[in-house]
Protein backbone atom coordinates (compact mmCIF):
# COMPACT_ATOMS: atom_id res chain seq x y z
CA UNK A 1 0.00 0.00 0.00
CA UNK A 2 1.25 2.98 -0.69
CA UNK A 3 2.71 5.93 2.23
CA UNK A 4 -0.02 8.56 2.26
CA UNK A 5 2.46 11.45 2.72
CA UNK A 6 3.96 9.77 -0.22
CA UNK A 7 1.13 10.92 -2.53
CA UNK A 8 1.09 14.13 -4.52
CA UNK A 9 -1.96 16.66 -5.12
CA UNK A 10 -2.84 14.87 -8.17
CA UNK A 11 -2.57 11.14 -6.44
CA UNK A 12 -4.51 12.25 -4.12
CA UNK A 13 -7.27 13.83 -6.70
CA UNK A 14 -7.19 10.61 -8.63
CA UNK A 15 -8.85 8.06 -5.79
CA UNK A 16 -10.56 6.88 -8.96
CA UNK A 17 -8.22 6.35 -11.81
CA UNK A 18 -8.21 9.96 -14.48
CA UNK A 19 -9.90 7.73 -17.62
CA UNK A 20 -12.35 6.11 -15.42
CA UNK A 21 -13.44 9.36 -13.51
CA UNK A 22 -16.62 11.59 -14.57
CA UNK A 23 -16.24 14.86 -16.21
CA UNK A 24 -16.28 17.14 -13.08
CA UNK A 25 -13.60 15.15 -11.27
CA UNK A 26 -11.66 15.32 -14.74
CA UNK A 27 -11.81 19.18 -14.90
CA UNK A 28 -10.79 19.55 -11.53
CA UNK A 29 -7.51 17.09 -12.23
CA UNK A 30 -6.69 19.26 -14.93
CA UNK A 31 -7.23 22.00 -13.30
CA UNK A 32 -4.48 20.50 -10.76
CA UNK A 33 -2.29 19.34 -13.62
CA UNK A 34 -1.94 22.93 -15.10
CA UNK A 35 -1.05 24.41 -11.85
CA UNK A 36 1.32 21.44 -10.90
CA UNK A 37 5.30 21.74 -11.44
CA UNK A 38 6.02 18.95 -13.72
CA UNK A 39 9.22 17.40 -14.54
CA UNK A 40 9.87 16.04 -18.12
CA UNK A 41 12.32 14.03 -19.41
CA UNK A 42 14.62 15.16 -21.70
CA UNK A 43 16.45 13.18 -24.79
CA UNK A 44 20.11 14.62 -23.31
CA UNK A 45 21.23 17.69 -20.90
CA UNK A 46 19.77 20.86 -21.57
CA UNK A 47 22.25 22.97 -23.65
CA UNK A 48 22.46 26.76 -22.50
CA UNK A 49 18.61 27.14 -22.64
CA UNK A 50 17.59 24.50 -25.07
CA UNK A 51 16.15 21.30 -24.35
CA UNK A 52 15.00 18.76 -26.19
CA UNK A 53 12.14 16.43 -24.68
CA UNK A 54 12.97 12.77 -24.98
CA UNK A 55 9.27 11.22 -27.02
CA UNK A 56 8.15 7.85 -27.19
CA UNK A 57 6.07 6.48 -30.02
CA UNK A 58 2.55 4.93 -28.43
CA UNK A 59 -0.23 4.05 -30.59
CA UNK A 60 -2.39 6.65 -32.67
CA UNK A 61 -0.09 9.35 -30.62
CA UNK A 62 3.72 10.53 -29.42
CA UNK A 63 4.23 11.81 -26.19
CA UNK A 64 6.67 13.30 -23.89
CA UNK A 65 6.79 11.71 -20.33
CA UNK A 66 6.56 13.81 -17.02
CA UNK A 67 5.67 13.11 -13.67
CA UNK A 68 4.78 15.69 -10.24
CA UNK A 69 7.77 14.08 -8.74
CA UNK A 70 11.56 13.81 -10.00
CA UNK A 71 12.05 11.00 -7.90
CA UNK A 72 9.54 9.25 -9.55
CA UNK A 73 10.99 10.01 -12.67
CA UNK A 74 13.55 8.52 -12.29
CA UNK A 75 12.75 5.44 -10.64
CA UNK A 76 10.04 4.78 -13.81
CA UNK A 77 12.93 5.18 -15.89
CA UNK A 78 15.18 2.89 -13.74
CA UNK A 79 18.04 5.84 -13.02
CA UNK A 80 19.14 9.12 -12.89
CA UNK A 81 17.47 10.97 -16.03
CA UNK A 82 18.04 14.64 -17.51
CA UNK A 83 15.02 16.38 -17.44
CA UNK A 84 13.23 19.93 -17.10
CA UNK A 85 10.93 21.24 -14.62
CA UNK A 86 8.33 24.08 -15.66
CA UNK A 87 4.33 24.46 -14.52
CA UNK A 88 2.06 22.12 -16.05
CA UNK A 89 0.37 24.59 -18.38
CA UNK A 90 3.56 25.42 -19.87
CA UNK A 91 4.73 22.36 -20.60
CA UNK A 92 0.49 21.12 -21.97
CA UNK A 93 1.18 24.73 -24.29
CA UNK A 94 3.87 23.76 -25.76
CA UNK A 95 3.40 19.96 -26.58
CA UNK A 96 -0.03 21.24 -27.97
CA UNK A 97 1.29 23.55 -30.65
CA UNK A 98 3.15 20.91 -31.46
CA UNK A 99 0.68 17.94 -32.35
CA UNK A 100 1.85 16.06 -29.24
CA UNK A 101 0.30 14.58 -26.27
CA UNK A 102 2.00 13.34 -22.66
CA UNK A 103 2.23 10.98 -20.20
CA UNK A 104 2.01 11.80 -16.70
CA UNK A 105 2.64 9.99 -13.65
CA UNK A 106 3.31 6.68 -15.34
CA UNK A 107 2.42 3.67 -12.64
CA UNK A 108 0.93 6.05 -10.07
CA UNK A 109 -2.58 6.30 -8.83
CA UNK A 110 -2.79 9.74 -11.20
CA UNK A 111 -1.62 8.21 -14.72
CA UNK A 112 -3.01 9.83 -17.35
CA UNK A 113 -2.14 9.86 -20.85
CA UNK A 114 -3.16 13.12 -22.39
CA UNK A 115 -3.49 13.45 -26.35
CA UNK A 116 -2.87 16.84 -28.24
CA UNK A 117 -6.99 18.11 -28.42
CA UNK A 118 -6.70 17.69 -24.74
CA UNK A 119 -3.67 19.48 -23.92
CA UNK A 120 -5.39 21.98 -26.38
CA UNK A 121 -8.54 21.76 -24.73
CA UNK A 122 -6.75 22.59 -21.52
CA UNK A 123 -4.89 25.43 -22.82
CA UNK A 124 -8.10 27.11 -24.40
CA UNK A 125 -9.80 26.69 -20.56
CA UNK A 126 -6.54 28.46 -19.23
CA UNK A 127 -6.57 30.86 -21.55
CA UNK A 128 -10.28 32.29 -20.67
CA UNK A 129 -9.77 35.95 -19.72
CA UNK A 130 -12.43 37.55 -17.75
CA UNK A 131 -15.01 40.44 -19.25
CA UNK A 132 -15.02 43.81 -17.63
CA UNK A 133 -18.35 44.03 -15.65
CA UNK A 134 -19.86 47.67 -16.59
CA UNK A 135 -23.87 47.10 -15.36
CA UNK A 136 -24.47 46.78 -11.80
CA UNK A 137 -26.63 43.61 -10.90
CA UNK A 138 -30.41 45.13 -10.71
CA UNK A 139 -30.68 42.54 -7.80
CA UNK A 140 -29.03 40.11 -5.51
CA UNK A 141 -30.77 37.31 -4.37
CA UNK A 142 -29.69 34.12 -2.52
CA UNK A 143 -27.86 31.36 -4.95
CA UNK A 144 -29.45 28.62 -6.15
CA UNK A 145 -29.03 25.26 -4.39
CA UNK A 146 -27.03 23.64 -8.01
CA UNK A 147 -24.89 26.79 -8.13
CA UNK A 148 -24.13 25.93 -4.27
CA UNK A 149 -23.47 22.43 -4.50
CA UNK A 150 -21.67 22.89 -7.89
CA UNK A 151 -19.49 26.03 -6.85
CA UNK A 152 -19.09 25.58 -2.61
CA UNK A 153 -16.18 23.63 -2.37
CA UNK A 154 -13.77 24.33 -5.58
CA UNK A 155 -14.48 28.34 -4.75
CA UNK A 156 -13.66 27.36 -0.85
CA UNK A 157 -10.28 25.81 -2.18
CA UNK A 158 -9.40 27.97 -5.08
CA UNK A 159 -9.89 31.59 -2.47
CA UNK A 160 -7.84 29.73 0.32
CA UNK A 161 -4.87 30.21 -2.45
CA UNK A 162 -5.62 33.37 -2.19
CA UNK A 163 -5.35 34.02 1.45
CA UNK A 164 -3.54 37.20 2.44
CA UNK A 165 -5.04 39.30 -0.78
CA UNK A 166 -8.52 38.96 -0.09
CA UNK A 167 -10.69 39.40 3.02
CA UNK A 168 -13.07 36.70 1.97
CA UNK A 169 -16.17 36.21 -0.91
CA UNK A 170 -19.43 35.84 -0.99
CA UNK A 171 -21.84 33.72 -3.88
CA UNK A 172 -24.98 35.33 -4.76
CA UNK A 173 -27.74 35.13 -7.11
CA UNK A 174 -28.18 38.17 -9.60
CA UNK A 175 -30.29 39.77 -12.00
CA UNK A 176 -29.04 41.72 -14.78
CA UNK A 177 -30.87 44.56 -16.61
CA UNK A 178 -30.83 42.57 -19.65
CA UNK A 179 -32.81 40.13 -17.68
CA UNK A 180 -30.44 37.35 -17.66
CA UNK A 181 -30.59 35.50 -14.30
CA UNK A 182 -27.07 33.86 -12.88
CA UNK A 183 -24.77 34.14 -10.17
CA UNK A 184 -22.23 36.66 -8.56
CA UNK A 185 -19.31 36.23 -6.99
CA UNK A 186 -18.19 39.43 -4.90
CA UNK A 187 -14.73 39.69 -3.59
CA UNK A 188 -13.58 41.93 -0.92
CA UNK A 189 -10.52 43.03 0.36
CA UNK A 190 -8.76 43.09 -2.99
CA UNK A 191 -5.89 45.39 -3.90
CA UNK A 192 -6.80 47.39 -7.16
CA UNK A 193 -3.03 45.45 -8.80
CA UNK A 194 -4.05 42.55 -7.23
CA UNK A 195 -7.45 42.44 -9.20
CA UNK A 196 -6.49 41.27 -12.95
CA UNK A 197 -5.06 38.31 -11.58
CA UNK A 198 -7.39 37.46 -9.33
CA UNK A 199 -10.08 37.76 -11.69
CA UNK A 200 -8.05 35.73 -14.26
CA UNK A 201 -7.46 32.61 -11.70
CA UNK A 202 -11.24 32.95 -10.33
CA UNK A 203 -12.21 32.55 -14.25
CA UNK A 204 -10.26 29.65 -14.95
CA UNK A 205 -11.37 27.89 -11.82
CA UNK A 206 -14.98 28.20 -13.70
CA UNK A 207 -14.17 27.17 -16.45
CA UNK A 208 -13.41 23.82 -15.54
CA UNK A 209 -16.29 23.47 -13.21
CA UNK A 210 -19.70 22.46 -14.40
CA UNK A 211 -21.44 24.91 -16.42
CA UNK A 212 -23.95 27.24 -14.07
CA UNK A 213 -26.86 28.64 -15.78
CA UNK A 214 -26.83 32.12 -16.57
CA UNK A 215 -23.03 32.18 -15.81
CA UNK A 216 -21.25 33.41 -13.03
CA UNK A 217 -19.65 36.82 -12.66
CA UNK A 218 -16.96 38.02 -10.48
CA UNK A 219 -16.95 41.40 -8.95
CA UNK A 220 -14.71 43.09 -6.33
CA UNK A 221 -17.07 46.47 -5.74
CA UNK A 222 -18.40 45.77 -2.01
CA UNK A 223 -22.06 45.27 -2.42
CA UNK A 224 -24.78 44.62 0.24
CA UNK A 225 -25.46 41.08 0.21
CA UNK A 226 -28.79 39.33 0.46
CA UNK A 227 -29.93 36.85 3.42
CA UNK A 228 -28.90 33.63 2.02
CA UNK A 229 -25.78 34.54 0.50
CA UNK A 230 -22.99 32.00 0.74
CA UNK A 231 -20.14 33.46 2.35
CA UNK A 232 -16.58 32.09 2.13
CA UNK A 233 -13.53 32.88 3.94
CA UNK A 234 -10.16 31.83 2.91
CA UNK A 235 -8.18 29.72 5.61
CA UNK A 236 -5.45 31.25 7.45
CA UNK A 237 -2.13 30.81 5.54
CA UNK A 238 -0.07 27.75 7.83
CA UNK A 239 2.34 29.22 10.76
CA UNK A 240 5.72 28.87 9.78
CA UNK A 241 7.96 26.26 11.32
CA UNK A 242 9.92 27.44 14.08
CA UNK A 243 13.54 27.60 13.31
CA UNK A 244 15.82 25.16 14.04
CA UNK A 245 18.67 25.66 16.13
CA UNK A 246 21.84 24.58 14.88
CA UNK A 247 24.36 23.15 17.12
CA UNK A 248 27.53 25.19 16.50
CA UNK A 249 30.28 22.76 17.67
CA UNK A 250 28.35 20.42 15.17
CA UNK A 251 30.26 19.54 11.37
CA UNK A 252 29.60 21.77 8.64
CA UNK A 253 27.04 20.69 6.08
CA UNK A 254 28.42 20.05 2.62
CA UNK A 255 26.16 20.33 -0.53
CA UNK A 256 27.64 18.08 -3.48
Amino acid sequence: MTDPTDLTALDRLCAVPFHDADAPLRAAILRQLADTELHAALAADAAADMAELRMYDLPNVTVALAADDAAALAGFLGGPVAHVSLPGRVLAAALAAEGRGLLVNPGRRSEMLLDAAALAWLGQALAIVPDAAEAAPRRLTQPRPDAVAALAEPLAQRLSDMAGRIAGAALVGADWPDGRQGHLLVVAGAGADDRPALAKALAELLAFLPEIAGGVDVTFEPLALPPGALRIEPAPPAPAPAPVRRDPDAPPRLKW
